[in-house]
């Protein structure tokens, strides 16, 4: 006599379902040490939006009311391309190198894995946005009306967007010629749209809709408020919480896109 046996589904004890310190920290750690071994992604990272707003001051030399008025946006914009690209890239080497794929296999979940990358990449973009803010102020002399601690803030939440619209996009990446490719569709149009080249309000009505809805408009925004006012303004207030927010609905995102590939 045969009877069935219901099928039964177990956990799969590799994949954990909470964050767990010791499990992202390690992570984070690791790719830390990767990046120490790299001295030019490290010199991207670090040394390119300084080098863009040293640019940005001597072309206009001639008129620097107009890096005052630019130049703070421009403060928020830089980090974020830069830690775009270079965490879109990186990780999408570890997807296609398989790294990923051992690290899937063992005791960490996807969230230790996310957010370990984003502590990492978090950390040099923690640095960028303090050398980039130091040197706009003190020595390219960018004139704020706001605290110096305020620019730096969004700076700081500009880079981790960056940081995080660089690990979602490398889930649809097959090579990191393509990852760069999505820096038109991704970048390029938050760019034009953000109000940096004229006011959204201005626009044509579709696309001041569309603006709405774009991160890097509210980043825009937030450096504007500190330019121009000297408190910490409601506006300011919103704008800083809408980036903050979009960045962890990108890293969450970007742990709903991690599967295991299998033969």
């Amino acid at each position: 006599m045969s009877t069935a046996t219901a099928p039964t589904t177990t956990a799969d004890p590799a994949e954990p379902r909470a964050l767990n310190l010791s499990r992202t920290t390690a992570t984070a750690a690791r790719v830390l040490r990767q990046l120490r071994h790299d001295p030019r992604t490290i010199a991207l990272m670090l040394l390119v939006p300084c080098v863009m707003l040293v640019l940005l001051r001597y072309v206009f030399d001639g008129s620097p009311h107009t890096f005052d008025n630019i130049g703070a946006s421009l403060l928020g914009i830089f980090p974020l391309i830069t830690m775009f690209l270079v965490t879109s890239i990186a990780t999408l080497r570890e997807r296609t190198s398989g790294t990923l794929e051992r690290l899937l296999a063992m005791p960490l979940g996807k969230g230790d894995l996310i957010a370990g990358y984003a502590i990492a990449f978090g950390t040099i973009a923690i640095i960028q946005s303090v050398l980039a803010t130091a040197l706009a102020l003190w020595a390219l002399g960018l004139d704020v009306t706001g605290s110096p601690w305020l620019l730096l803030l969004v700076a700081l939440l500009d880079a981790l967007l960056g940081t995080a619209l660089g690990l979602f996009v490398s889930a649809f990446a097959a090579s990191e010629f393509q990852a760069v490719q999505f820096m038109p569709a991704v970048i390029f149009p938050q760019l034009l749209l953000c109000g940096l080249f004229t006011p959204r309000s201005d626009m044509h009505p579709v696309l001041e809709a569309i603006s709405d809805v774009l991160p890097m408009s509210y980043a825009v925004d937030g450096m504007n408020e500190v330019l121009k006012h000297t408190d910490m303004t409601a506006t300011f207030v919103r704008d800083v919480l809408i980036v903050a927010g979009c960045a962890l609905l990108v890293l969450g995102l970007g742990a709903a896109t991690l599967r295991r590939r299998t033969a």
